[in-house]
């Protein structure tokens, strides 16, 4: 982006979604918020993970996934986003690759419904809580290899998907790419919400120099699951300027400054300072 450029703030919407296990219902919700978003003056919107389908039960979701051609919900964004002249960031879908495995896919999608970039998710979210909850993405997808950014009305944004958060080796490789912004959409459960979202969150920013971005799944979905919300956006500084809270669902707006990313890398350079540090030596 030129000087002039970047001397501006820029409106973004985030939706916060209690998504679903019917694509259809799914994808309405987005197309609304699309021309939602676009009415209240924002040159993007940012979606949660698996804006089209959250369904734990694999057997039922299995028949719904498919290739990216195939996607009702996504045909249904690219449409809305040329015909509201909106940026989307659409957080994630489930989307059938090529070789019949499947991947959590963030899309960009241009204001001429065309797709800018596709981020695959590196992490595999291979848990179990002390609360119970049980996870093993790895079981059902693949994770994905390449580290992605592009150009967008708020500068350059890197991608990444809710845990990828919790691996600094990644937000680092963003950090070197010089990301004005990071989207981080997410499905967070409750109880690691409660815990570590807010503090991961604000340290992705602090450590890149960069505004988050998470728009975010909330409360009780059809599958039985309950998502932590949230829905984020952090500046450089580590300051939060928008918590769309853990209640319910909805649309929010936030200004990105690009002055306040120029104003706090020339206070605090730290990654014009980074240093590749030697390898550990074992005793």
């Amino acid at each position: 982006m030129t000087e002039t450029e970047t001397s501006q703030k820029t409106c973004i919407a985030l939706l916060q979604m209690t998504s679903g296990i019917d694509p259809l219902v799914n994808a309405q919700t987005l197309t609304d918020a699309v021309r939602d978003a676009a009415d209240g003056g924002a040159a993007m919107l940012f979606t949660p993970e698996m804006s089209g389908l959250l369904d734990r039960q694999r057997t039922r979701s299995a028949e719904r996934i498919v290739e990216e051609a195939e996607d009702v919900v996504l045909a249904a964004v690219r449409n809305a986003a040329a015909q509201h002249h909106i940026w989307v960031a659409l957080g994630s879908l489930a989307i059938k690759r090529f070789d019949g495995r499947l991947a959590n896919r963030s899309l960009l999608i241009t204001p001429q419904g065309n797709i800018a970039a596709r981020y695959d998710k590196i992490h595999m979210f291979d848990v179990e809580l002390s609360s119970g909850e049980s996870w093993k993405e790895s079981a059902a997808y693949v994770p994905g290899e390449d580290i992605v950014t592009a150009e967008t009305p708020v500068g350059r944004l890197g991608l990444a998907v809710c845990y990828d958060i919790r691996f600094p080796a990644l937000f680092d490789e963003l950090g070197h790419k010089a990301c004005d912004c990071i989207a981080i959409p997410a499905a967070f459960t409750v109880p690691t919400g409660k815990a570590h979202w807010h503090l991961l969150q604000r340290a992705r920013a602090v450590e890149a120099s960069a505004y988050v971005i998470s728009a975010a799944q909330v409360g009780k979905h059809a599958d039985g699951r309950e998502t932590y919300g949230h829905s984020l956006v952090v500046d450089p500084w580590g300051e939060i300027v928008l918590d769309m809270g853990g209640e319910k669902a909805g649309l929010g707006f936030a200004e990105i400054d690009h002055g306040r990313i120029r104003e706090i890398r020339s206070q605090i350079p730290s990654l014009a300072n980074r240093r590749v540090l030697p390898k550990a030596m074992t005793p």
